[in-house]
């Protein structure tokens, strides 16, 4: 798909990433909190600006800042094809989780995501790719699915990136609409507030260039990731 129509159109580029970073996309993220749920069951998170505070240590120094730089990595080795490259990023996207349950949100997220955009959205473009990393054992995490999909459909990298971290923002924002419980109005203020957060994050996603010098800041969601998996009362996956 062209980035724009005949006329400059961007149409039909935006209709696409809406769709794939949407709420209602089927990739299971509904059912992931992110370790929030046990934060929460602390009582770490007890309103909106706790769950905004939670919010944006996972964009900005957690999960969202790892998974965009991965994003942008694969995305580069798909367009130069280098295979060998994209093997790389994409093993070190399976392994860079601080928990099993971190793991299996990014693996399952993964395989719903790429599933759905095969189905719906064809592409040899997708396939070629997706066989080269099937062939090596390795399996797609949610940022190398989106990679390969927005790469194959030829969506921009900063949009994508954006998008990629408004649907991890909105999925956190939905989990603690429902566990603190906060109002719907709260969600949408939470999500205000995220704003610049998502926004500042895209700069350096892009800027990213060494594989070796992806890391993180959040220790206290992988510990909290951690602990959710033998909590007594769970209604989420993570």
């Amino acid at each position: 798909m062209p980035r724009r129509g005949a006329e400059g159109d961007e149409t039909p580029t935006l209709l696409r990433l809406l769709a794939w970073m949407s709420p209602s996309f089927p990739t299971g993220a509904f059912s992931f909190s992110h370790g929030l749920e046990t934060a929460i069951e602390d009582g770490r998170v007890k309103g909106m600006s706790d769950l905004v505070a939670y919010a944006t240590t996972a964009l900005s120094r957690g999960a969202g800042r790892v998974d965009t730089a991965l994003l942008v990595l694969a995305a580069r080795a798909m367009e130069s094809g280098d295979d060998g490259a994209l093997i790389s990023v994409a093993s070190r996207a399976a392994a860079m989780r601080g928990s099993a349950e971190l793991a299996l949100e990014s693996r399952v997220q993964g395989h719903a995501f790429l599933a759905t955009v095969r189905a719906a959205w064809p592409s040899p473009a997708i396939e070629r790719p997706a066989a080269v990393l099937g062939a090596a054992g390795i399996e797609i995490t949610h940022p190398i699915a989106v990679a390969l999909a927005a790469t194959a459909a030829g969506l921009p990298l900063a949009d994508t990136i954006a998008g990629f971290l408004h649907g991890f923002a909105a999925n956190l924002v939905s989990a603690g609409v429902r566990l603190v419980p906060l109002g719907q109005t709260d969600g949408q203020r939470a999500l205000a507030a995220l704003e610049p957060v998502v926004a500042a994050a895209v700069g350096p996603a892009l800027a990213a260039t060494d594989l070796d010098a992806l890391g993180s800041a959040a220790p206290m969601i992988d510990l909290l990731s951690m602990r959710h998996e033998t909590q007594y009362t769970r209604l989420f996956r993570s």
